[in-house]
C-alpha cells in the first residue's frame, strides 16, 4: 500500500533515509530581527551558522501555518493516505497547525485519509519514529496498523540530551544570564530528557565534561535493558568526531541492533548549541 510519510523540520533525518522513504518535510520558520527564513528551503545549516555569526543573535522559531500544511497535504495524490509525524506539541504549535491544515483540506476533499501524530519528541526521536514507520511499511502494514503502531511507539520513545555549552540558552534568553554565567564558571553541564507530555526537563546538573558524558551513557541502561533488537538514533550539533566517539562508547556498552547518526538542523541547533548530543530509543 502506498503511504506518504510526512514530518516537519523539528525532525533531523539523514538525506539517504529521507530519500529512500520519500519523506516530505514541512519547514518551520526562523526569524532573525529583520529577516525570516524557511528552514531547509532558503536557509540551510551552513547559512544558519553564518547568520548567527553575522548578527550575533539567535533566531526565534515559528511553526508552519495551517495553510502551509493544507498546501503540503494537497500536493499528495488524493488516493494516498498521509501519516504526518509532528514535533512535540509541548515544544511548538506545529501539531495544532498540522491538524488545522488537515481539517481545511478535508472540508474540500472529505475522502482524504490524513493522520497527524504528536511525536512528543524532536530530532532523533522523530527520526526513530519515521525509520520505524519505514520498516513497518516494508513489512506490509496497512495504514491503520501503521498508525496504531507508531502511536504505541510514541509512548515508548525515550529522548535524552546533554549540552556542552549553555551559550545558546543564555543568548536566546532561555536561561538567566547570571545563573548561566555561574554555571559556566563552575563547569556545570545539563542532562535533560523529554518528559511524558513532550516537554524538556532537566534531570541532572553535572560538573565537568567527562562526568556528564559518562552519566549520559549510563542513563540508557536505566531505561532499557534489552537493546539487541532495538535501534538508537543520535543527533549532534557541529562536532561530528565527538559524536562518533560517544556513539562508539554506547555501542561498546549496549548491543543495539542498529544506530543512526546525523547532524541537527537549524531548529534544534538554535536550542542545543555547539556540542549538544541528543539520543532516542524505545524503552522496555
Amino acid at each position: 500500500m502506498n503511504i506518504q510519510l510526512m514530518t516537519d523540520s523539528g525532525a533531523d533525518i539523514p538525506k539517504s533515509i529521507q530519500q529512500s522513504l520519500q519523506i516530505k518535510v514541512v519547514p518551520l520558520y526562523l526569524h532573525f530581527h529583520d529577516e525570516q527564513f524557511k528552514v531547509g528551503v532558503d536557509l540551510d545549516l551552513n547559512g544558519f551558522y553564518q547568520k548567527v555569526r553575522e548578527k550575533k543573535e539567535l533566531p526565534r522559531s515559528a511553526a508552519p501555518s495551517p495553510n502551509d500544511y493544507y498546501e503540503a497535504y494537497k500536493e499528495i495524490d488524493p488516493d494516498t493516505p498521509i501519516l504526518m509525524i509532528s514535533i512535540s506539541k509541548g515544544l511548538s504549535s506545529t501539531y495544532e497547525n498540522a491538524i488545522a491544515g488537515k481539517n481545511m483540506l478535508l472540508e474540500e476533499e472529505p475522502n482524504r485519509t490524513i493522520e497527524v501524530i504528536n511525536s512528543k519528541t524532536a530530532s532523533p526521536g522523530m527520526l526513530l519514529l519515521l525509520y520505524e514507520a519505514g520498516l513497518k511499511l516494508k513489512e506490509g502494514y496497512s495504514f491503520e496498523q501503521l498508525v496504531q503502531h507508531i502511536k504505541d511507539c510514541v509512548n515508548k520513545t525515550k529522548t535524552l540530551f546533554v549540552l556542552k555549552t549553555l551559550d545558546n540558552l543564555i543568548l536566546g534568553g532561555r536561561l538567566d544570564k547570571m545563573k548561566g554565567t555561574l554555571a559556566k564558571t563552575l563547569n556545570i553541564k545539563l542532562l535533560m530528557q523529554g518528559s511524558k507530555d513532550g516537554t524538556i526537563e532537566v534531570t541532572e546538573k553535572v560538573r565537568g565534561e567527562k562526568k556528564s558524558l559518562r552519566r549520559f551513557i549510563e542513563q540508557i541502561g536505566e531505561h532499557t535493558k534489552n537493546t539487541e533488537n532495538k535501534i538508537l538514533a543520535m543527533t549532534y550539533c557541529r562536532d561530528k568526531s565527538r559524536a562518533k566517539a560517544i556513539l562508539h562508547e554506547i555501542q561498546q556498552k549496549y548491543n543495539f541492533k542498529e544506530t543512526l547518526l546525523t547532524e541537527t538542523g537549524p531548529i534544534i541547533s538554535t536550542y542545543g548549541g555547539e556540542g549538544a548530543l541528543v539520543i532516542a530509543f524505545f524503552q522496555d
